[in-house]
């Protein structure tokens, strides 16, 4: 075949200028001829930079296409930087190179050309061969079906986005326009880079929200990994989800979703209840290790429920939690208090109220457990449901065959009725001081006791038919209200420790109650945490819900969260801005919420729940045994002999009772019986009674002053 002019002419051309490429920078440095040689290398390695930065096929010969060039300016500047011809003639032998090179490889003339044209001179035309068509960057059909070619042609148009190519188009059934493709990378083992959901959505004409980018599993007869790439586009369902979703998408959009109530969450299903009128959301967190954070203004927000009527509940287990949405407030309802409610069971327990699920919920009157009896701890404001609690307790004492005795600080007509039904009960800081020293010693008599199967003394035992006397459980309403009082305050305050801390081993419950559990209020450390570890404490509404929940706190061992109780239960009606526009007054239709408390349970855990109601209003002896359980006879014998049981209702105490007789002497008489100081007594009682005492023997001077001096605790 004759050489092709072009070749011809570039070997002409590489033959002439290699001459010039090795004399010029030796000769002339500055001459125009290095300038211009330098400038063509400069073309070269813009050629290169596009041709590498292009994704069409065909870069490499597009880079040996400018190679002579850049090859050309290479030699240049290496002659130009030696000194004369270099050593061994290099400026020569690297011109002679390059043009050996060039004329061999023959990059210009053989890269540009499609086809390889006979030279004009030919005397015999051939004919051209038949013109091969571009390689094209997508790949044949495969018999795919009209969607994915609609989807491909429409794919190509675009440039290929992300250098991917459409393997597969599934419509989604029922859907004129949703459907989800199956992408991979353009070349056989690259990893699709680059493709976001706006590069999807834009040949397709959808918003980038309608589309969703997901990795593809690995399966038998298909490829997976990163060179393969889903994308689900659903403008049609996105348009209907907005306008209707369905419980799983609202809960995705408006609770799971990050800036949601529970994000990270799930919802495993919706149940409604009728009879109860309660609706259900059961959910749990996506990553079994996370613990739910809600925030239930904004979960009623997104599941349109309304947020301030007391009806919306959230109970959280571990990584699920329930949310319950009321119809009604769930705790206004009545739950009254039935004998077969309060009857212990076998380990101690009864039921004493129930949950806003209509769960039972269950405290105890003696720890099965630890075999040892319980203590009790009630906290709330007046009126706030304490006494109808105590009710309901003492009558599961009783049933189980304790005694009870029961001290206020003031006389109410509640406590006055409960009365009836138990051993002892009385009205004031003198009583109270009286029962608790008299419980006091029953610890050392009961220590004494011999068991009749062998005569010796043991602990108490709950249940044992063997032991000789019967659990006691000790009420102190308003414990932190009498601690402080000025007379009797200290007694009641270490007695009330004492028996704390020692009653357990011989089958005494003490059963404070008050409106703070804090120890500048009557409760020292050691106390609060003895009533914390043997009993459940209930916490009824302590007048805000932060002092509710801070009250609960300080009786549990770890700060979980406590469910808020208001001071009412209100249902919202219609809209507070409409109502502020028209100048109206916001509905008044609270419900009480007296009788509501928060019990802690074994675990920590705080429980809302509404407890039983007894009706002081009727017959309580429904709910109390025929009998009222009293001490042994040998208990009382002893309590006698120590001076301790008589009629605790008389208005002073007496002589050496609470404090040591005065002497006989001048001296003795003037003394103040009280131990710890504190001018005065209780108003009109023992304080005055002593004043007319000091006021009749005074007959001197020094008589005069040593009153004086008692007085002042001089």
């Amino acid at each position: 075949m004759t050489t092709p002019r072009s070749v011809a002419l570039e070997r002409l051309a590489y033959t002439l200028a290699a001459p010039v490429l090795a004399v010029a920078p030796n000769l002339y440095p500055d001459s125009p001829v290095n300038q211009a040689v330098q400038l063509a290398g400069a073309a070269g390695m813009c050629g290169w930079f596009l041709a590498c930065k292009s994704d069409e096929p065909g870069s490499g010969r597009k880079i040996l296409r400018w190679s002579p060039l850049v090859l050309a300016a290479a030699v240049d500047v290496a002659a130009g930087h030696t000194t004369s011809w270099g050593p061994y003639g290099m400026d020569a032998l690297l011109a002679a190179g390059w043009a050996a090179a060039g004329y061999l490889v023959m990059p210009f003339s053989r890269h540009t050309r499609r086809r390889h044209r006979p030279a004009l001179a030919t005397p015999v035309p051939q004919l051209a061969p038949a013109e091969a068509p571009e390689p094209s960057p997508t790949r044949p059909d495969h018999g795919a079906d009209p969607l994915t070619r609609d989807a491909r042609t429409l794919w190509e148009q675009a440039g290929m986005p992300g250098r991917t190519h459409i393997v597969k188009a599934t419509r989604h059934p029922g859907m004129q326009h949703d459907m989800t493709i199956l992408l991979r990378a353009s070349e056989t083992g690259r990893p699709i880079t680059g493709l976001s959901e706006a590069a999807v959505a834009a040949p397709f004409g959808v918003h980038s929200s309608d589309v969703v980018l997901a990795e593809v599993a690995i399966q038998p007869g298909r490829q997976g990994g990163p060179g393969w790439m889903e994308a689900r586009i659903t403008p049609d369902a996105n348009q209907r989800r907005r306008k209707a979703p369905t419980d799983q998408e609202r809960w995705t959009d408006k609770i799971g979703s990050p800036k949601g109530g529970a994000p990270g969450s799930e919802l495993v299903h919706k149940t409604r209840d009728d009879e109860r009128g309660v609706t259900f959301y059961r959910a749990k967190m996506a990553d079994s290790t996370e613990t739910p954070r809600i925030d239930l203004p904004k979960v009623c927000r997104g599941l349109k429920l309304p947020e301030d009527d007391s009806c919306v509940f959230i109970l959280i287990d571990g990584a699920e939690f329930l949310i319950s949405a009321f119809d009604s407030p769930p705790l206004s309802q009545i739950f009254p208090a039935t004998r077969e409610l309060l009857t212990p069971d076998a380990k101690g327990m009864y039921v004493c109220g129930f949950t806003i699920t209509g769960q039972p919920v269950k405290t105890i009157v003696y720890q099965h457990d630890k075999n040892a009896p319980a203590h009790g701890l009630t906290l709330g404001v007046s009126r706030s449901g304490k006494t109808q609690f105590f009710a309901i307790h003492m009558a599961a004492q009783s049933l189980d065959g304790e005694i009870v005795w029961l001290s206020t600080v003031r006389k109410d007509e509640k406590t006055t009725v409960l009365g009836r039904y138990i051993d002892r009960q009385g009205s004031n800081a003198l009583w109270m001081a009286r029962s608790l020293r008299a419980a006091k010693a029953l610890c050392e008599i009961r220590a004494e006791m011999p068991w009749p199967h062998d005569g010796q003394p043991h602990d108490y035992k709950p249940g044992d038919p063997r032991c000789p006397y019967r659990q006691l459980n000790v009420y102190g309403d308003e414990f932190m209200t009498a601690a402080q009082d000025a007379d009797f305050g200290e007694f009641i305050q270490k007695d009330g420790e004492d028996l704390t801390v020692t009653g357990l081993k011989y089958g005494i419950g003490f059963n404070p109650a008050g409106q703070s559990p804090f120890a500048h209020n009557g409760f020292s450390t050691e106390m609060k945490d003895n009533l914390r570890q043997n009993s459940r404490p209930v916490i009824f509404n302590m007048g805000s819900p932060g002092a509710t929940r801070k009250a609960a706190e300080g009786t549990m061992e770890n700060a979980y969260d406590v469910p808020t109780i208001p001071a009412r239960y209100s249902r919202s009606e219609g809209s507070a801005i409409e109502r502020a526009m028209r100048g109206e007054a916001d509905p008044e239709n609270g419900v009480s919420t007296g009788g509501v408390a928060v019990i802690v349970l074994d675990n920590g855990r705080a429980v809302l729940m509404r407890s039983l109601y007894a009706d002081f209003d009727t017959d309580l002896s429904d709910l109390f045994p025929d009998e009222v359980n009293r001490l042994t006879d040998h208990e009382i014998s002893e309590l006698e002999k120590r001076g301790l049981w008589f009629d605790w209702n008389e208005p002073e105490p007496r002589p050496g009772e609470f404090w040591p007789e005065p002497d006989e002497d001048d001296e003795g008489e003037g003394r103040s019986r009280r131990r710890g100081g504190g001018g005065g007594g209780k108003g009109g009682g023992r304080g005055s009674k002593g004043g007319g005492r000091r006021s009749e023997q005074v007959t001197s001077p020094r008589q005069a002053l040593e009153a004086i001096k008692s007085l002042t605790d001089a």
